[in-house]
């Protein structure tokens, strides 16, 4: 059904705070300029009204911390349906746009900046040009969204097109206006089907998950090694993508831009990282008691969004980062989990059985 929600006083006797509406939709595009948290604290905003080749012009256009493109639209005027075709027009000519054309689009947005500074100092690593706009997602933004809208664009995610609408509704208190949104579909889904849809050639899934274990700053390989575990954290772009995994799913480990450096089995569901424990000589211990090599965000322990996520693994094999296997071609990126579906990622899986040899070695016990 199109998404509704209401909203309440907290009081003895609460009221239903009534439905109103923005004078302007060019109002809450101004608000996002200004507050870009309100889309995602995930996305850097790098482009505004920006023309395309076929005269349209897009409202607005972020960066992911993978470097893949964000696609935003918001339906002003036009019909649901109108919008749909509209954002799938565009996002052809999002799909085209060169590294050179990007870095063009940011420096009108924000002039005398540039992007490749302004990306390290937002997600703190260096932005690559051959992993930039190897996809993107599409985002529809709406102040309602009716029946068929919702249906189009649920139809287009079921065929991993990375597409999802940001549903906003504004209340009346008193003087003020009061604002909440609503995914129409998990983001976390959008985010895997941005990546499955990279490299191109997609084929199908070959039932083998791919993990970024990240920096060496906020996370330990040797003690993910040690303690037998995989996390991510800092926000909810680099944690939520852990829900994918289930006990018994396969995991291959690559530490950007070391290389693979393991292969083990899934042993638990996603845990926020002040209730995930390790056993230490048979006792179970909190884990950010003794994983000391790394700081784990520690400092957003209490904080559900930016708190690291931690899933036990039995590792079958593994290999210090000074002996990681990096070769040409093999499939990298920057998601903590995805499930790739391209020709690349089978290569290279058949690579990395040749080098990790106890891939399938079976788990005695699964928790």
């Amino acid at each position: 059904m199109p998404i509704k929600t209401d909203v309440w006083t907290v009081c003895d006797t609460p009221s239903k705070l009534p439905l109103s509406r923005l004078i302007s939709e060019q109002l809450l595009e101004n608000m996002i300029l200004n507050s870009p948290g309100i889309l995602s604290d995930e996305w850097m905003l790098i482009g505004q009204q920006e023309k395309t080749n076929s005269g349209g012009r897009i409202d607005l256009l972020a960066i992911a911390p993978d470097a893949n493109l964000v696609l935003i639209e918001l339906k002003r005027d036009r019909t649901p349906r109108d919008v749909v075709a509209q954002t799938l027009d565009y996002a052809a000519w999002v799909q085209s746009l060169q590294p050179n054309e990007i870095s063009a689009i940011y420096e009108r947005f924000r002039p005398g900046r540039t992007l490749y500074a302004d990306f390290l100092a937002r997600f703190g690593r260096v932005l690559d040009d051959d992993e930039l706009n190897q996809s993107h997602q599409l985002v529809i933004v709406a102040t309602e969204l009716d029946a068929s809208s919702e249906r189009i664009v649920e139809y287009f995610s079921k065929r991993d097109i990375p597409i999802n609408v940001l549903c906003f509704q504004i209340f009346q208190m008193v003087e003020q206006q009061l604002l909440s949104r609503s995914w129409l579909l998990d983001p976390v889904q959008t985010q895997v089907s941005a990546v499955s849809a990279s490299e191109g050639h997609s084929e199908p899934w070959n039932g083998e998950y791919y993990c970024s274990f990240g920096d060496p700053i906020s996370r330990s390989w040797e003690d993910a090694r040690e303690f037998g575990f995989i996390s991510g954290g800092g926000g909810a772009w680099y944690s939520r993508t852990l829900q994918l995994l289930s006990p018994g799913d396969r995991i291959w480990a690559n530490i950007p831009p070391h290389g693979y450096v393991g292969v083990g089995r899934v042993r638990g569901k996603s845990t926020p990282a002040k209730e995930f424990t390790v056993s230490v000589n048979g006792e179970e211990r909190p884990v950010l008691e003794v994983a000391k090599r790394a700081n784990y965000h520690a400092e957003f322990v209490d904080d559900a969004e930016r708190c690291d996520y931690f899933v036990s693994v039995e590792w079958l094999d593994t290999v210090p980062v000074s002996q990681a296997m990096r070769e040409t071609g093999m499939f990298g990126n920057q998601n903590t989990i995805c499930r790739p579906r391209t020709q690349k990622w089978r290569w290279t899986i058949d690579q990395l059985k040749e080098r990790f040899t106890d891939f399938d070695k079976v788990v005695v016990s699964m928790l």
